[in-house]
């Protein structure tokens, strides 16, 4: 057998067996299903029935909710299958992306010579900022120091974590795990920071591209494998070309090295749900603070894409892989901040659990990284946290699924326009996070997260301050037709600073159309008895 026809331990091969035409096969069908027929009619032949025992109004009540809940059955299981081995042999290699992430940089410090030629800054110490010489990478190397860079908030917490998902992609897609790939983000980014710039190293960059790399980076490959591995045994062209625009080092090393990086990342067919949501907003309420006046576009289109990977309670499903539960979140705007969001958590390490027959959980270490720009300010980290995520079944048709998070981390808090040279500062961050989602069957979701930062002064670039930042959002959605339904949302987004004394708040009414994943918005079913009573 040949490997790409070869079907992995524990999978099936969907491809038909055999000849099903026959007319003994017709006549041998029938004969079976005449017989499961008889079974089960004769235990009700020779036994008298039962009387029911009567049931209390208030169980009726509840069993009558659900049944106006619940009119379409639950999805038959999605189960995928891996294209090639993945990981082994010769689909693995650790020199391939070394060598890839040396080329890149070289690469970005060639495009930022001719891009930017005759730049400056403060910290490049009088030398241009692309124009590295040896001697400047020694120094750097052996004396540093290490500090903080004066770039713009969308350049060290938006630009330099992206770069961190490319020396992360280019690692995985050549067949490291996620742990090792996460070295190789690391060290890629220490590269840059000793030899990319003439700047002198900056810790903020460090942990933004080193280690929001890692957090951003896996996500994003594993969505490219996904589009992939869905395409079968193989993909075409455009499942190439979308999973290449989600991850271009995956992308470049499937078309570069041909069969070797062919092999798609087994995803173990988690539990997940997804949206695209398209709607307009109002700003409706904000509050007189420092930048507020002049930022503020009562009128936006929003976009926004959501995807929740690895739910608990799919049965067989297991989490021994950092990232087998992931959320994820990207919205875009029209006004001049254009993403608002770009917002990730993973389980790192962790352990699923269970309460009863209806409750079904994940605990464990989180990894996350988090890109909030309101209208007025911003915020964003990189943390480590503890939590736990579930989903319990309140009745047969209602589930709530939720969240809770508190952790630390590293992060930058600011306001938009700029009233000193720097327009934010870092500081060691403490956050916590609380999210519910409550299912109404198919009909309808009321979606609920808030989200707390406390940016400090410790390990800051100025001690004599911090920031509070809170950011709270509510929708209300109902199904109209199978996978379409229109929502309501309102988000409020608060800053509180005591190094600007400023009080900023923002609040936004919008009404959104939705497409969702799944037309029972995301509710994992474990219960067999209940499935059957359907």
């Amino acid at each position: 057998m040949s490997t790409s026809d070869a079907i992995p331990e524990g999978r099936h091969d969907s491809r038909r067996k055999g000849n099903g035409s026959r007319p003994g096969g017709k006549f041998l069908r029938a004969l079976l299903a005449g017989a499961i027929a008889l079974s089960l009619l004769l235990p009700s032949a020779g036994f008298a029935e039962e009387p029911a025992p009567a049931v209390a109004p208030a169980k009726e009540a509840v069993e009558a909710v659900d049944n106006l809940l619940i009119t379409t059955p639950p999805p038959s299981p999605n189960v995928r299958i891996p294209v090639l081995g993945w990981g082994d042999g010769k689909g693995k290699s650790h020199f391939i992306p070394a060598l890839e992430i040396l080329g890149f940089n070289a690469l970005l410090n060639v495009s930022g010579r001719i891009v930017y030629n005759d730049h400056f800054s403060q910290y490049s110490e009088g030398h241009e900022i692309f124009s590295v010489t040896p001697s400047i990478a020694w120094r750097h190397l052996t004396e540093g120091p290490w500090g903080f860079d004066g770039d713009s908030f969308k350049v060290n917490q938006l630009q330099h974590p992206y770069q961190g998902t490319v020396y992360h992609g280019f690692a995985r897609s050549a067949g490291l795990g996620f742990w090792e790939s996460s070295i190789y983000t690391f060290l890629g980014s220490f590269l840059w920071e000793v030899a990319g710039e003439a700047t002198t190293p900056a810790t903020n960059d460090q942990v933004a591209t080193g280690i929001g790399g890692s957090f951003l980076g896996e996500p994003l490959f594993r969505l490219s494998s996904l589009v992939l591995e869905d395409g079968g045994y193989h993909p075409g062209f455009w499942r190439e070309l979308v999973a290449a625009v989600i991850s271009p080092p995956t992308g470049f090393n499937r078309l570069a090295f041909g069969d070797r990086f062919k092999g798609v990342f087994p995803s173990h067919s988690p539990a997940t749900f997804t949206h695209l949501q398209l709607g307009t907003s109002l700003t409706t309420d904000h509050a007189v603070g420092v930048g507020v006046e002049d930022v503020v576009d009562r009128n936006e289109v929003t976009f926004d894409y959501a995807l929740s990977y690895g739910l608990p309670g799919k049965d067989g499903y297991t989490y021994d892989r950092p990232f087998d539960y992931f959320d994820f979140q990207f919205t875009a705007v029209s006004s001049r901040n254009v993403i608002e969001n770009l917002i990730t958590r993973g389980l790192l390490l962790g352990k699923k659990y269970e309460a009863g027959d209806d409750f079904r959980g994940v605990w464990g270490l989180y990894g996350s990284f988090d890109y909030i720009s309101p209208q007025i300010f911003r915020v964003s980290s990189t943390a480590l946290s503890l939590g736990t995520t579930g989903q319990w079944w309140l009745t047969r048709a209602i589930a709530l699924q939720g969240s809770a998070l508190g952790g630390i981390g590293y992060g930058a808090g600011g306001i938009v326009h700029s009233i000193e040279e720097r327009d934010y500062h870092y500081g060691g961050t403490a956050q916590g996070l609380l999210a519910a989602r409550l299912i109404f069957g198919d009909k309808a979701m009321l979606d609920m997260r808030a989200r707390e930062y406390f940016i400090s002064g410790l390990g800051a670039t100025q001690t004599d301050g911090s920031e509070r930042i809170f950011r709270g959002i509510a929708s209300f959605t109902v199904s109209v037709y199978k996978r379409h339904a229109l929502g309501i949302q309102y988000i409020m987004s608060r800053r509180d600073s005591t190094i600007t004394e400023s009080h900023q708040r923002v609040g936004t009414w919008s009404l959104v159309y939705n497409f969702l994943g799944d037309s029972r918005f995301g509710a994992v079913e474990w219960r067999p008895a209940e499935i059957e009573a359907r």
